[in-house]
């Protein structure tokens, strides 16, 4: 594999493992909706504000969040949108699984 290739599968893998967290997939699809207020995302995820804060760091690093601070509130919202059609493939994988835990589908590949 070459070097560019590699950088590119490395990237993806970034953006994968920031959204690896379940409290940070909840917050990305509260901001599908639009941009939220950082208490807003608090009180979704219902944890405290510096945990709350490290998610949303791990999400802006991947490039999946911007804000916004206004006066003593920061506003969050998605950079890229289409993000979250990505979670559509994510449940057609739950699904096959599901489908697949009968014993058709058992030892193919």
């Amino acid at each position: 594999m070459n070097t560019m290739r590699r950088q590119q599968l490395e990237a993806r893998a970034r953006v994968l493992k920031a959204l690896a967290h379940p409290s940070r997939l909840l917050m990305v699809e509260e901001l599908e909706a639009g941009e939220r207020c950082v208490c807003d995302l608090q009180q979704l995820v219902g944890a405290d504000m510096s945990t709350v804060s490290k998610h949303l760091g791990v999400l802006k690093n991947a490039g999946l969040v911007t804000d916004d601070k206004r006066g003593n509130q920061v506003f969050y919202r998605l950079r890229v949108p289409c993000v979250t059609g990505f979670f559509d493939c994510i449940e057609a994988v739950l699904s096959e699984q599901a489908r697949c835990s009968s014993a058709v589908c058992e030892g193919k590949n």
